[in-house]
C-alpha cells in the first residue's frame, strides 16, 4: 500500500480533501456537500466513507493534516493537534469567523474518528512570519499590541506553494515577486528571497482586497457611523463578511463569471471595483519592494479570468509589465503558464495552487523528525 496523507480543508458545510504521497500529484481529491445539514452521526458516516475510500485506493493514511486559517502568534508553524491546542484555536474565531470555527470542528470530528491517527495543524498565517515588524504593527494604541492585535496575513498555504513552484520555472523567483490569490477570498503577497514582506490582509481575513461577499478595507468611519445608527456587531460582521464584495455591490453574486455573463450595469460596477482595488494594493506593494521581477497569479478569479489578468497588466504598464494576448487567453489554470510578452520587463505567471500538497508536505515532515 501507498504511505499517504489525507489534506483536508473543513467548511461550514462541505470538506474538501486530498489523498497524496509522498512525492508528485494527489491519488484522489474531492469534496463532500451537505454536512451542515446531515448532522453530527450523518458528519461521522462521511468521513467513515472517506476514509474506507482512501484504503480501496491502496493508501495507508499516515496522518490527516488540516487547512487552518489562523494560528495568531503562537501557531508559526505545523504542528501535531490535540484538544488543547483546539481550544486555544477557538480563542481566533472572531478572528476569522466564517473559517476557523468550521476549520476546528473539522479536527475535533476526525480526532474523534480517528484518535489513533496524527492531526496535523496547518496554519494559513504561518507563512507570514516572515514578515517585518513595520508590516505587523497597527497604528493604534500600544497597549492593544499586548492583546495580539496586529497584522498577521492569510492564504499562507496557497502562497507557499506558489513559493516553492516559481522557481522551477523562472529564474527571477527569488527577487521581488508579487503573489495574487484571487477568488471568493482575495489578497496580494510581496515576496523578496522567496519570504513574505508585505501582504493586504492583516488583523482578520477582512483587511485589503474586495472579496466575493468580504469588503476588503473599509473606513472604520463607516463602523462608527453604523453603530451610531444602532447596528450591533452581529448585523456589522453580517454586513462585512457576507453582504458587502462582489456580491454586496452587484446585488447578483459572488462569482465572477456570473458577474462577467451579466448585462446588468451593477455587474458591471462590481467588476471595476473589484478591479480597481487590485490595482490600488498592487501598486502599494510593488513600491513597497521597490519595483517588480514577476507577477504570479493563482485562485479561482487569478487562474481562469484572462480579462482580469488583461487589465492589471495594462495598470500596471507603467512598471514595465506586457502581457501577452494569446498566451493569457490560453491559460485556464490547469498548468503553470507563462502569460508575459518577450519584451516585458516583468514577468507574468499562472499557477495553480495546491494548499493540500502543502499541508501533507508539512505532516510528512513532521513524522519524518
Amino acid at each position: 500500500m501507498t504511505e499517504a496523507v489525507l489534506a483536508v480543508n473543513a467548511g461550514s458545510s462541505s470538506l474538501k480533501f486530498g489523498l497524496y504521497p509522498r512525492q508528485g500529484a494527489a491519488l484522489w481529491t474531492g469534496q463532500i456537500e451537505g454536512l451542515e445539514a446531515a448532522g453530527e452521526a450523518a458528519f461521522s458516516a462521511a468521513l467513515q466513507r472517506l476514509l474506507h475510500d482512501c484504503t480501496q485506493r491502496g493508501a495507508r493514511l499516515l496522518a490527516v493534516a488540516h487547512r487552518i486559517v489562523h494560528g495568531g502568534e503562537a501557531f508559526i508553524a505545523p504542528c501535531r493537534l490535540d484538544a488543547a491546542a483546539l481550544q486555544r484555536l477557538r480563542a481566533l474565531a472572531p478572528l476569522a469567523p466564517l473559517h476557523q470555527p468550521h476549520n476546528l470542528d473539522g479536527v475535533a470530528a476526525f480526532l474523534q474518528a480517528l484518535p489513533q491517527l496524527p492531526q496535523v495543524g496547518c496554519f494559513d498565517t504561518a507563512f507570514h512570519a516572515t514578515l517585518p515588524a513595520v508590516e505587523r504593527a497597527l497604528p493604534t494604541d500600544r497597549a492593544l499590541a499586548a492583546q495580539g492585535l496586529r497584522r498577521y496575513g492569510f492564504h499562507g498555504l496557497s502562497y507557499q506553494y506558489l513559493a516553492q513552484t516559481l522557481p522551477q520555472h523562472s529564474a527571477r523567483a527569488g527577487g521581488r515577486v508579487l503573489l495574487a490569490h484571487l477568488g471568493n477570498g482575495a489578497s496580494l503577497c510581496a515576496l523578496r528571497g522567496g519570504r513574505s514582506v508585505a501582504t493586504t490582509m492583516g488583523f482578520s481575513a477582512l483587511e485589503g482586497l474586495m472579496m466575493g461577499t468580504r469588503s476588503g478595507s473599509l473606513d472604520p468611519g463607516v463602523l462608527l457611523h453604523l453603530l451610531r445608527q444602532g447596528w450591533s456587531a452581529d448585523a456589522l460582521e453580517d454586513l462585512l463578511y457576507r453582504r458587502s464584495g462582489l456580491k454586496g455591490v452587484s446585488g447578483l453574486s459572488a462569482d465572477m463569471r456570473t458577474l462577467r455573463a451579466s448585462t446588468e450595469p451593477a455587474a458591471a460596477e462590481a467588476i471595476a471595483l473589484f478591479t480597481h482595488r487590485c490595482l490600488r494594493e498592487a501598486g502599494a506593494l510593488a513600491a513597497v519592494l521597490g519595483g517588480l521581477d514577476a507577477i504570479a497569479f493563482t485562485g479561482g478569479i487569478g487562474e481562469h479570468d484572462a480579462a482580469l489578468r488583461a487589465e492589471l497588466a495594462a495598470g500596471l504598464a507603467h512598471l514595465g509589465v506586457r502581457l501577452d494576448p494569446s498566451t493569457n487567453s490560453a491559460a485556464r489554470g490547469d498548468r503553470v503558464a507563462a502569460i508575459h510578452a518577450a519584451d516585458s520587463a516583468v514577468e507574468l505567471w499562472v499557477v495553480p495552487t495546491d494548499e493540500g500538497r502543502v499541508a501533507a508536505q508539512a505532516a510528512f515532515s513532521l513524522l519524518d523528525a
